[in-house]
């Protein structure tokens, strides 16, 4: 028997939903495709794909491209390193940028892969799910790996669901590492639609608890019946890039376990900054 814990929009603050809307590009699917983006993305994939510099002029009229458009199109690249100018030639290429960020994702995902046997190995030691969650922009964290335990008995938790940052046991982890004040944890606090009722005053306990001891509970109040032990897995400079969490059933552990528990994950978010950084 297993349990499905998925992010339900209608239930947390600011469904994911940008409210924007685009005034060139045609609608594929449910979504809007913007033109421009579009076209930027063939331009790379033909200059990867052939492997040889292009003249803006011919690039437009390969891919049927606005020769205006195509120009700026490649500037803004240019710009921004993911294209090569030559001045003498007056040709692009694939820039030095772009094998970089490509390397750069290719890189990540791999050590996600190196980290998931260490995930493995804390869900099956506690027989609870892990799951890391990764700091997305400046309010939001994106769940990007999950590890259920072997029990019958378990939670399964979607990757790709999003949350607002300072909800949950990951929450109350940025609430105690951001530069905010109470006042500002209170305007985005008060938004949030918790599974029970939970005081301000009580959140902020929590949060003070968590800056002191490297840890952080969310006791059923992130979803009816499930606690969640959080920590950090920070990057070089110390900051937030990723939260590590036990997710299991409210009292499956006493307080002692608790404590077990929370030390131990703490020191697997140690080791996960270590591999990922």
């Amino acid at each position: 028997m297993k349990t499905d814990l998925n992010d339900n929009s209608a239930d947390k603050l600011s469904a994911d939903d940008d409210g924007s809307s685009q005034e060139s590009g045609s609608r594929g699917g449910n979504g809007v495709m913007v033109k421009p983006i579009i076209n930027a993305i063939r331009i790379l994939r033909h200059l990867t794909e052939t492997a040889t510099p292009e003249r803006a002029a011919d690039l437009a009229r390969l891919l049927s491209i606005n020769p205006s458009t195509c120009f700026n199109i490649l500037r803004t690249l240019v710009a921004e390193e993911i294209v090569e100018f030559d001045r003498r030639a007056k040709t692009y290429s694939a820039g030095l940028g772009l094998a970089k960020l490509v390397g750069n994702m290719v890189t990540e995902g791999q050590r996600l892969e190196a980290a998931r046997p260490l995930m493995q190995e804390f869900a099956a030691r506690f027989g609870v799910t892990v799951t890391l969650w990764r700091r997305m922009g400046t309010d939001r964290i994106v769940l990007v790996s999950s590890e259920t335990s072997p029990a019958d008995l378990r939670i399964d938790m979607a990757a790709g669901q999003r949350l607002p940052m300072l909800m949950g046991a990951s929450g109350r982890l940025f609430a105690s590492r951001l530069d905010l004040s109470d006042t500002e944890i209170r305007a985005v606090f008060d938004k949030i639609r918790w599974a029970r009722p939970l005081s301000f005053e009580t959140y902020l306990q929590e949060v003070e608890q968590c800056r002191q001891q490297g840890w952080s509970v969310d006791d059923g109040y992130f979803s009816a019946g499930i606690m969640v032990i959080a920590a950090p897995v920070c990057d070089r400079n110390e900051n937030i890039a990723y939260t590590v969490s036990a997710v299991m059933f409210r009292g499956q552990y006493d307080e002692a376990g608790v404590e077990i528990v929370g030390q131990a994950i703490r020191e697997l978010g140690q080791k996960l900054s270590t591999m990922l950084f």
